[in-house]
Order: C-alpha cells, then structure tokens, then sequence
C-alpha cells in the first residue's frame, strides 16, 4: 500500500531505541524526511544512519523548557515544514504508590506529559500549514490502572486526555491528533523487566518471559515495528477520518471498553 508520506517531514521524539528508532526507520522507507530527537546523541547518529530517507538528529533532554521549541525550529530551519509529530518520548518509575517520591512524580511528567505538551504548541502552526497530523504513543496503563504503575497510569491517562484535546481543536484547524496504546513490547524497557523477574523468581529468562504473558493476558509480546506500522498508517491519508482516536495495539491485553 502507498501511503504517499515521500518527502514529507517528520518530527520523532525518542527516537534513539525501541519503538522510537522503529518509527524512524518506518517511515523512512515511506520516504519520510526525519528529525530525530533524544538525549543520547551516538545512539541517535546510530538510528539515523538506518534511515533510508534523509534524518537530522537532535540531541537534548527535552524535559527542559526550551528544548522542544528549539526541535521545532530546527525542523522548519532544515525542512522548511512539517507534516508530523511522533511524541514517543518518557518511561516512568514503576513501584509501590507508597514508595513513589516526589521527584519520581515531577519527572515523570516533566518528560512524557510537559514534552508532548510543548512539542505539540510549538509544532502547532507548521502543521495547521501542512495539514499534518500528531501521533501521541502513550501506553495500555492510561486505560487500565495497576497497583505497581501509578505514575505511568496517570501520565498515560493525561495524554489520552490531551489526545482528545488536541483532536477537538483539530477539527477547525485541519490538524489530526491520534493516539497508540503500546501493549508488552519487545524492547530494552521489557527485557530489563523480565531479567528482574528471573533474578527475583530464581528462574531462566525464558521461564520468566513465559510468566509475565501469562500475567499480561497475551499469547506474545509486541515488535517495535507493529507499533511503528500503525504510526505509518495514522500519518497517512488511508486514516484522513480518524480524529481522536486511541488505537490499542497490545495483542488483546486491555480487556476494558
């Protein structure tokens, strides 16, 4: 299928692993110019280097204030425009709701909530111009709460909200605002989960990835590119009617309406 995404423009948060650089290769092979921000900047060259379309990184902490403003810039600076936003970036402290300090809370939403926040105002104009689209890639948690995820649960749940925020004032401006709710994806995050699982349970790795599924509710875990795929498609004009809409790409995880 032809999404037509050639040469048009896209920003990626997070883009320097995981699903992030999965995205960006993504939608480089759709022709899509990139700009890829992390904080990592050799892991960054790294990803764009896989790219088979042109990619720019840009290598920052964007919990700063300034710091998507600067990524948007930067992309109307090299590319003249921009088609779209993949706001990829933030993981949050797991652990017990009791434990959990106030620096834990702070910055879990410092770089996940405040960064798709000020990534989408500062991107804003340039996408009511193109006619583009933001991708949020927020997580199952925002859906279904869990004892041992309370920062996780509640960032998520924020930016599902502000995924419908966003798509409502889309309307009026032509700008398509959708959401992606990872399920277990097959990354460095799972992986070091799983080892903490084995190491706990003095069991194999294969025994403890075995478990957590079965815990989970899923027959498998998730590939980067499945999620990438259907950044590729909300991008695209094959999903012009979606506005607003939370997709849950899980493997049959979230069992809630």
């Amino acid at each position: 299928m032809n999404l037509n995404l050639a040469n048009k423009v896209a920003i990626v948060t997070g883009a320097s692993r995981g699903i992030g650089r999965s995205i960006a290769e993504v939608l480089s092979q759709e022709g899509m110019r990139l700009v890829l921000a992390a904080r990592s900047g050799d892991l960054l060259e790294e990803a764009a280097k896989c790219c088979n379309a042109e990619a720019i990184i840009f290598a920052a902490d964007l919990r700063d204030e300034d710091a998507p403003q600067k990524l948007v810039a930067l992309a109307m600076e090299k590319f003249g425009r921009i088609d779209l936003l993949v706001n990829n970036v933030g993981a949050t402290q797991r652990g017990d709701f009791l434990q959990l300090t106030e620096e834990d809370w702070r910055d879990g939403f410092a770089l996940k909530f405040y960064c798709a926040v000020r990534c989408s105002r500062a991107a804003w104009p340039h996408l009511v111009n193109t006619q583009g689209s933001i991708v949020n890639i927020v997580g199952v948690g925002g859906r279904t709460g869990s004892a041992e995820f309370a920062i996780g649960g509640a960032v998520n749940a924020a930016l599902l909200n502000l995924t419908k925020v966003l798509a409502d004032r889309g309307i009026k401006d032509g700008v398509r605002v959708n959401a992606i709710n990872p399920g277990a994806i097959a990354t460095n995050r799972l992986e070091t989960r799983i080892n903490k699982l084995a190491t706990e349970g003095g069991m194999t790795v294969e025994a403890a990835s075995s478990q957590l599924a079965g815990h989970l509710g899923v027959r498998r875990f998730g590939e980067p590119a499945e999620i990438a795929a259907v950044v590729a498609f909300l991008a695209s004009n094959q999903a012009a009617y979606c506005q607003g809409a939370i997709l849950d790409v899980d493997g049959g995880q979230t069992k809630t309406l």
